[in-house]
């Protein structure tokens, strides 16, 4: 299955550029770079040389995906990757 917008939370997520657009911590809104690791919980995102950990949970992101922005609730993405990016039955990430 192709990356497109519709599809984005069923993919692999790091080397994505994204930003936080909305977050439980203000000190949160703003970050942005490339996700370099991603867990259950967590985003990791870097730029600079500067890394921080984002919770899924409690932020909202903008990914780019072909030039365009997509908004994602983080509380879709809560899950193994493994889990959430595979492609057989249906699926809640939809």
């Amino acid at each position: 299955m192709p990356l497109t917008p519709e599809t984005l939370t069923r993919h692999e997520l790091v080397g994505l550029d994204v930003e936080v657009v909305a977050a439980s911590n203000p000190d949160a809104v703003g970050i942005s770079g490339s996700v370099v690791m991603e867990t259950t919980q967590l985003l990791t995102v870097e730029r600079d040389a500067r890394v921080w950990h984002v919770p899924k949970d409690s932020a909202t992101f903008a990914f780019d995906v072909d030039g365009q922005t997509v908004r994602v609730e983080g509380d879709r993405l809560v899950a193994r990757p493994a889990r959430r990016t595979a492609n057989a039955g249906e699926s809640k990430w939809r």
